[in-house]
């Protein structure tokens, strides 16, 4: 086998591992939040994940010091505060499953939103792409039927809207700083980020940490592996194939997400709502294909579930 061919390989079996690690981490915080209060185990993964960054930082001799600091600090309230804090507060009261699949409606947005704040529009396939993501969301949603996790999907949503935005500040940093180092940027915002959801987490009320076996392990898988393993295993991939390839593979993470949830939590998707996973899935391949043709990133730059 030519070394070139297993080096690809490698390269793959990485992603597929963080694909997996992502993907099965929705079930994990799920389940963890029967320990914790919502904003305790946002705090607790972001402040654990931050410091193990910052380990692999000094461990890999990368500059520790770094320009930029007011656009990474916004960049860890919309990415880490906003999109993190969300998506957690959307599990406390719905489904894995069901928040994966609108939680990664990301790369949607950022099509949307580079509109408005990149004078980038929408050209050829991004229009079908646009309409399949939105019929998706409507299913999902489903606005005639209004359920008690109206507001969980509601939050998913809005989670999904703010790491699209924390992807156009990012790649806006970019253009202006492209010598920035990836996991520098990554860990800087991340510890930004935590400090809104350590205050939240010490304002608003909730039961006492159960220190569980369970939830020790949970914090860890998601502080260790889910954080600084998946960052260094992104980077590996990233390194050895295309950006767009990249991209395309890591939206197996909300499948993985509902296929967990559904065998594990016993989430069980209706009708409407697999359509409607199935129309925002479709939306994804093709926004992954421009992307590929494109040979540009749909930047999941900054994606840590």
């Amino acid at each position: 086998m030519h070394n070139s061919k297993k080096i690809t390989i490698r390269a793959f079996a990485a992603l597929m591992l963080l694909t997996i690690i992502w993907g099965y981490n929705w079930v994990v915080m799920k389940s963890a939040l029967e320990y914790s209060g919502a904003f305790e185990f946002a705090a607790l993964r972001t402040v654990i994940g931050a410091l193990c960054l910052f380990a692999v930082v000094i461990y890999m001799r990368k500059p520790l010091r770094v320009k930029e600091m007011p656009t990474l600090i916004l960049l860890g309230i919309m990415q880490t505060s906003g999109f993190t804090g969300l998506l957690i507060w959307a599990l406390v009261e719905g489904g894995a499953g069901k928040t994966a699949v609108l939680t990664y409606t990301m790369p949607f947005w950022v099509m949307v939103l580079a509109w408005p704040m990149l004078g980038e529009k929408l050209r050829g396939l991004q229009w079908p792409a646009a309409i399949l993501s939105t019929m998706g969301m409507l299913f999902i949603l489903d606005p005639l039927h209004l359920g008690t996790d109206t507001f969980s999907m509601f939050l998913a949503v809005l989670s999904g809207i703010f790491w699209a935005l924390s992807v156009i500040l990012a790649k806006k940093l970019h253009q202006r700083s492209p010598d920035l180092d990836l996991l520098t940027l990554t860990a800087w915002q991340m510890f930004f980020g935590s400090i809104p959801l350590v205050v939240v987490a010490l304002l608003v009320p909730s039961a006492p940490i159960q220190w569980t076996p369970y939830f020790i392990g949970a914090v860890i898988f998601n502080s260790v592996f889910c954080n600084a393993l998946a960052w260094l295993l992104w980077l590996y991939a990233l390194q050895r194939l295309s950006a767009g390839v990249a991209s395309m593979s890591s939206m197996l993470a909300p499948v993985i997400g509902v296929l967990a949830a559904w065998l594990q939590l016993n989430e069980v998707p209706s009708t409407t709502e697999l359509i409607g996973m199935t129309l925002i899935a479709a939306s994804l391949v093709i926004i992954s294909m421009i992307s590929i043709r494109k040979h540009t990133p749909i930047d999941p730059a900054m994606a840590q579930d």
